[in-house]
């Protein structure tokens, strides 16, 4: 366990834009009805009896707004990464073309969209709720050292305020990350 409030700030800090960067993960997973290439990133494919990474096994671009192509780099798995894609829960109907195989994306609906915003909206709390937590145990950390009277209520007070303030700087940054996001899925 840390020693200082400084090392505690620190890795509190950590934690909190650990919990931001798995907000914009799971966020770029969110389809759009805009077609872009890491819709597809978590598609994991039967290649020689092991799950492997779409992008490890085809090269994935957009053809244009509402269409993606895979290109394998193995023209002998056109057949299985059709087959990984359909599967997936993104709910998308791949055509293999020869060697590439398109994924046409259909447009959302008024009523997915607004699915599609709750969820983000969700994902957006969670992150919140995680960045509090994080706080929570940094507050819990810096009250041990000044039980301990390792510090002293001064230095406790100024360190509580600076993870408060991280706090609401990363919250914030929350708040704008959706805001885009529920922004990007509402355009038609």
């Amino acid at each position: 366990m840390a020693q200082d409030p400084e090392t505690i700030k620190q890795d509190a800090n950590g934690r909190m834009a650990k919990s931001l960067e798995t907000l914009k993960t799971d966020l770029g997973k969110v389809r759009t009805g805009r077609a872009h290439p890491g819709l597809l990133e978590n598609i994991r494919v039967e290649y020689y009896g092991a799950k492997t990474p779409l992008n490890q096994l085809a090269n994935v671009s957009a053809t244009d707004a509402r269409t993606l192509s895979v290109t394998p780099f193995d023209k002998s798995q056109v057949q299985a990464i059709e087959k990984a894609i359909r599967e997936s829960d993104l709910g998308l109907n791949p055509i293999a073309a020869g060697g590439v195989v398109r994924v046409p994306l259909p447009a959302l609906t008024e009523e997915r969209r607004k699915e599609l915003g709750k969820h983000v909206r969700a994902e957006g709390e969670n992150a919140k709720v995680a960045i509090r937590n994080v706080r929570r145990d940094a507050n819990q950390h810096l009250k041990e050292l000044l039980k301990k009277k390792i510090i002293t209520e001064d230095d406790d007070k100024r360190a509580e305020e600076a993870v408060q303030k991280s706090t609401d700087s990363f919250i914030a940054e929350v708040d704008k990350i959706v805001a885009a996001k529920e922004k990007e899925i509402m355009q038609i």
